[in-house]
């Protein structure tokens, strides 16, 4: 069995968690939507390229970092926004930008974090700022304006998220569907079972409230509420036309993220974006779509020279990260790759896990003769090989 000491990849991070957290919140991670096809498309077709191996090429001195939207990184890698990360470890958003910090890659903060954007800024480094298209927009300008005044460098508009998805897991759990007396029950017997997450999370990392939305409701209330108020208002107007009010109230780089189609890219160059995050919400929304990397060539051979690619969705080795560089990404954005880390072992473990991701991709890079990876083409793939499978 393995120990947090001994973890050596993101699935044995994944285990872990699954053995630490209650069954209501690593399913909650690990989850994808109706039968989870698309969710395991965005894996297996990361790992169905092919890298192509050069030797003899001097690569004495490697570079990993990046520049992007007027900040540098150690390495094409940055921490996604993942929602209610703060039930999976004590204060979890804010141990995760920590981490980030000490690794130079960003950290985008959910919307539905448990830690609001002040908290988190509070760690020295501000994070990105992700942001949902709620039907309240006057809190959605309040929204900015504390991620303009906690010195977010960067907003991330989601836009693939109209309602939430449906996900079978989350009912068979208890996440959903449960009200009343038998939610409390589900959920205190599923605590109860998980003794160090009831310890660490539940008696000390509270309050258990998301932190950037609080404001919005006049009672207080765990994170259930806010979950119940956020699914009433997510916005189903929304369109390209919605970006002009984004922009009276942000000045800053605007990124958006949940884009597969490349003619949705070309409207987002048009609508004056800086950055586009190819993604499927980790196939957490429509399933049966295509996976993020299968998305990410058209989209790069229609807009790339216009804004900044990222790719989001699958990535759980740093040889996934060169892949997807390779075809068009200037970085990729890890969620659950983190989740798995902090639920397993919080602040350390994400940097550990942020460490491996570095040393496979240092490795990948040698040995694929690339010595920068700010030059990463397709030639670094053997495409040869795939056309014939």
């Amino acid at each position: 069995m393995t120990s947090l000491r001994r973890a050596a990849s993101v699935d044995d991070y994944r285990e872990l968690a699954r053995r630490r957290l209650p069954k209501i919140f690593f399913e909650y991670i690990d989850g994808g939507s109706y039968a989870e096809v698309t969710l395991k498309r965005n894996v297996e077709d990361l790992a169905n390229l092919v890298l192509r191996q050069r030797v003899m090429r001097d690569m004495s001195d490697l570079d990993t970092a990046i520049e992007t939207l007027g900040q540098r990184y150690r390495m094409p890698v940055g921490l996604s926004p993942v929602g209610m990360a703060g039930m999976y470890g004590r204060r979890g958003e804010v141990q995760a930008a920590r981490a980030a910090a000490s690794a130079g890659v960003p950290f985008c903060l959910s919307t539905m974090g448990i830690c609001g954007v002040e908290e988190v800024a509070r760690t020295g480094v501000p994070p990105w700022f992700q942001l949902y298209v709620l039907k309240d927009r006057g809190y959605m300008r309040e929204l900015l304006r504390q991620a303009r005044a906690a010195g977010s460098p960067v907003l991330v508009l989601t836009v693939d998220l109209p309602l939430p998805g449906a996900r079978y897991r989350d009912v068979r759990s208890g996440f959903r569907g449960l009200t009343g007396l038998r939610a409390f029950f589900n959920q205190a017997q599923d605590g109860l079972t998980h003794p160090r997450w009831l310890w660490d999370v539940w008696m000390n990392g509270r309050p258990h409230s998301l932190g950037s939305v609080a404001g919005a409701l006049q009672s207080g209330g765990g994170a259930g509420d806010f979950l119940t108020w956020i699914a009433k208002n997510f916005d189903r107007s929304l369109n390209w036309a919605d970006l002009d009010w984004v922009r009276a109230a942000w000045d800053g780089p605007l990124v958006i993220k949940g884009v597969l189609d490349r003619e949705d890219a070309r409207d987002a160059v048009k609508a004056g974006a800086q950055g586009l995050v190819v993604s499927n919400h980790g196939g957490r929304q429509l399933d049966g779509v295509r996976s993020s990397i299968s998305a990410l060539p058209p989209i790069a051979d229609a807009v790339g020279s216009d804004l900044e690619l990222y790719l989001d969705g699958g990535v759980r080795s740093g040889l996934d990260v060169l892949k997807a560089c390779a075809l068009g990404a200037k970085a990729c954005f890890v969620g659950r790759a983190w989740a798995y880390a902090l639920g397993a072992g919080g602040q350390a473990a994400v940097a550990r896990m942020l460490e491996t991701l570095r040393a496979e991709l240092e490795v990948a890079m040698v040995l694929t003769g690339c010595r920068s990876i700010r030059d990463a083409g397709r030639d670094l793939l053997d495409r040869e090989l795939l056309h014939h499978q």
